[in-house]
């Protein structure tokens, strides 16, 4: 096939899928003169979207709780907890900065996951009892992400998100929604969702 034919084929086939849409919507269109002529009117079938039950709330909220948690949890974990215990935060440590920014970066994955869940949470009563009183402590963590990339206080706010995961642990396996950690790929973490 040359070069020179292939802009052609294209213009061709995207004229002949146009035309198709077209005319497939005109023909979906249909004609009612008749129907409106003899006075009669016609339904159109439409489906309508059932709601969901509480107990199924409930279950999914706790589902979307359990993955929202344990990626906050994976994340904390993978790029902040680990480094920290091996010494990859203290000064003149090789790979200090690269290891502060990634920190950085999942501390703020993380808030955000956690906030998610708390959200999640809400859904279902026994749940929110058990989360509620973390929220104090969830909402603490928002400044702390920029404060591990500059590498200030670094033993007081890795411990800050580690109290923080365990006790949403904690209350997640006490309303029977056991989080376990679940590190994000590099694109969750990136796009911090």
């Amino acid at each position: 096939m040359t070069g020179s034919t292939l802009p052609i084929r294209r213009a061709v086939v995207a004229l002949i899928a146009s035309s198709a849409l077209l005319v497939g919507g005109t023909a979906c269109g249909g004609n009612d003169t008749k129907a409106k002529k003899s006075g009669s009117t016609v339904a159109a079938a439409v489906a309508e979207p059932t709601a969901t039950t509480s107990a199924e709330k409930q279950k999914f909220a706790k589902t979307r709780f359990v993955a929202n948690a344990g990626l906050a949890a994976g994340a904390t974990y993978q790029w902040i907890i680990k480094p920290y215990r091996k010494g990859k935060f203290k000064k003149g440590a090789g790979g200090r900065k690269l290891a502060l920014v990634k920190a950085g970066v999942a501390g703020a994955f993380a808030y955000n996951r956690l906030k998610a869940a708390v959200k999640n949470a809400k859904g279902d009563p026994l749940l929110s009892k058990a989360v509620a009183p973390l929220t104090a402590g969830i909402d603490k963590l928002k400044d702390l992400p920029s404060k591990l990339r500059k590498g200030d206080g670094t033993d007081s706010v890795v411990n800050s998100f580690d109290d923080v995961i365990n006790s949403v642990k904690d209350a997640g396996k006490s309303a029977g929604a056991e989080v376990k950690d679940k590190v994000p790929s590099a694109k969750e973490l990136s796009s911090g969702s």
